[in-house]
Order: C-alpha cells, then sequence, then structure tokens
C-alpha cells in the first residue's frame, strides 16, 4: 500500500549493561523505595497470606476459635455443588460474556471507524460504564421482573409474559445486562488505539479496493492488537470478581440470597461469610485462593494467545 505498508518491526536490540547502582545511588535509592514497599506489604501481601492461612482452617471470624483443617476446606470444595454451580457460572460469564463483549467491540470498530458523529456514539456507548453496577443490575432486574416493564410491553402486544429471572433464563439475562455495561470501556480502548492509525492508509486501501472487513483485518486489528491484549487480560481479572451485578440483578435491592443458578464464586464466598447461619471463612477463603489460581493460570493463557510479532508503520 505504498507508504502505509505495515512490517514488522525488527528484533530488539540486546539490553546494553548499566552495572549496578554506586554506593552513594543506592543509599538515596531505598529511602524513596522503602514506603512504598513497607505500605504494599501491609496492605496486599500480608493479607493475602493472612488469606491463606484462613484457608487451611475452620474459622467464624474474628472472636471464635481457629481450628485447623489443613487441606480439608480444599477437598470439600470439590464435593461441593453451590461451589460447582458457581465456578461453572464464573467461567461461562467469563468465556461467553468475553466472547459477546468484544465481538460488539469490533463490530463498533469497523463501524464508527467513517460514521459521522461518532465521538457522540461512542459516548453513549461507554455511559453504561460510569453507572454503578448496583444501580445497572438493580434496573434490569426490575425491568425483568414478572411485572416489571418487558412483561407489561409483551401483554400489551398481545404475548405472554416470561419468567425472565427464572432459573432457566436469569444467568443469560446476567451476562446480557454485563456486555451491555461492560461494552462501552473495551469500546472507547480500542477506539482510542484505532484512532492513532492514519488517515492515508485506510485511504490507499480503498484505492485499490479493500472491503471494510479486510481493512479491519489487515489494517486495524493489526496495528491495535497490543490494545487488546491487555483489554483480553482486563476482561479475565474483571470476569472472574463479578459480584455487585448479580447480587442487584437476582435480589433486587432487596435483602435475601441470589438463586444458586446466578451464582458466580464471588457471590458464592458472600453468601458463605454474611449469608444466613454461621460464617464460614476457611471456606471462603479457600474459594478465593483457588480463583486466584486460575485467574493467575488465565492471565498467562490469555497472554500466550494474544502474543504476536509486533506491527509497525513504515
Amino acid at each position: 500500500m505504498g507508504a502505509g505498508t505495515l512490517t514488522q518491526a525488527p528484533p530488539a536490540a540486546p539490553p546494553v549493561k548499566t552495572g549496578t547502582l554506586r554506593p552513594g545511588r543506592e543509599r538515596a535509592f531505598w529511602p524513596f523505595l522503602l514506603p512504598a514497599l513497607l505500605a504494599y506489604t501491609a496492605l496486599f501481601v500480608a493479607p493475602s497470606l493472612f488469606g491463606f492461612w484462613v484457608s487451611l482452617n475452620a474459622w467464624a471470624g474474628p472472636g471464635s476459635e481457629m481450628t485447623w483443617r489443613g487441606l480439608g476446606n480444599y477437598v470439600a470444595l470439590l464435593g461441593n455443588d453451590a461451589f460447582r454451580t458457581s465456578f461453572v457460572n464464573t467461567f461461562v460469564l467469563a468465556l461467553a460474556g468475553g466472547g459477546l463483549v468484544f465481538g460488539f467491540t469490533f463490530l463498533s470498530m469497523v463501524v464508527l471507524r467513517q460514521i459521522k458523529g461518532r465521538a457522540f456514539i461512542r459516548s453513549v456507548i461507554f455511559l453504561p460504564m460510569i453507572i454503578s453496577m448496583i444501580a445497572v443490575g438493580a434496573a434490569v432486574g426490575f425491568l425483568l421482573n414478572p411485572d416489571g416493564v418487558l412483561n407489561t410491553a409483551l401483554g400489551w402486544l398481545g404475548l405472554d409474559p416470561q419468567p425472565w429471572l427464572g432459573p432457566d433464563l436469569v444467568f443469560r439475562c446476567i451476562i446480557g445486562g454485563l456486555v451491555w455495561s461492560s461494552t462501552g470501556f473495551y469500546v472507547a480502548l480500542m477506539m482510542s488505539a484505532a484512532d492513532s492509525i492514519p488517515a492515508h492508509v485506510y485511504e490507499d486501501a480503498q484505492l485499490i479496493g479493500a472491503t471494510r472487513w479486510e481493512q479491519f483485518r489487515h489494517i486495524t486489528l493489526p496495528l491495535t492488537w497490543d490494545v487488546f491484549a491487555v483489554s483480553a487480560v482486563l476482561w479475565v481479572v474483571n470476569s472472574l470478581k463479578i459480584f455487585e451485578i448479580v447480587l442487584a440483578f437476582t435480589t433486587g435491592g432487596t435483602p435475601g440470597s441470589p438463586p444458586l443458578q446466578a451464582r458466580t464464586v464471588a457471590v458464592q464466598q458472600y453468601s458463605l461469610v454474611a449469608g444466613n447461619g454461621v460464617p464460614q471463612l476457611g471456606n471462603a477463603a479457600a474459594m478465593g485462593v483457588v480463583v486466584l489460581l486460575v485467574t493467575v493460570v488465565l492471565i498467562a493463557l490469555t497472554r500466550r494467545i494474544t502474543r504476536r510479532d509486533r506491527v509497525e508503520l513504515s
């Protein structure tokens, strides 16, 4: 495409050894680093280690005795139907929701690139992201309840009301609400990268007869792939800890526990700690450790799958 040809960047030059810090600079380095290390250790590392310790014990919370169980909490998770269901729900939400989110994101990149008023449209798409997840879940829950707006509209059209919040449909509706509220964020990320591509590259592609899909496939996607890789990791991290929208969606802001069919692992942890009965912090902590390990594995796989040679304009 002439001046707009895409080429792979040359291999990076080997790092230059700069040696160690001189003693004077090293002494000046630690006073700045030490407060951050202490704060990070106190606020993140120590609570994480304590959570792992709790996962090896049976504990009902402060004021109660902690009883050693070893790996008993982890073994109990294997036979816990509630955990298995919530674990599967979390993975379905991450995979199906991620496919829909990035499918709509890529479609938006194809459509919005040349449309007039695209800045306004992107702002409208992004709007749900700045609304609280609790508000989104509660609003959609009220919309879909048996006497809600959607069923009322179906009645006006002479159609039968649907059990949107019933066991068979509730989780699908939650995924739909999550996709609606999250897509704008990823559209904003990807479009910010697409906007940095020079216009003449697309003009050259149009001159040789490339369709919009071919322009997206051979120009937009390769030049925004690094941003997509980061976005995929962000989605994996965020989707595995979905909590607020499920709680608000299924309870409508009223006290109660979400049905098992709609629970994610985060919601199941909340049910064990704050639900009816004796708090089970050991089991909840074991779930957290399992999710942490799964998150690390999924992030590594996502980075591996999305790893490609960097593409630059020449």
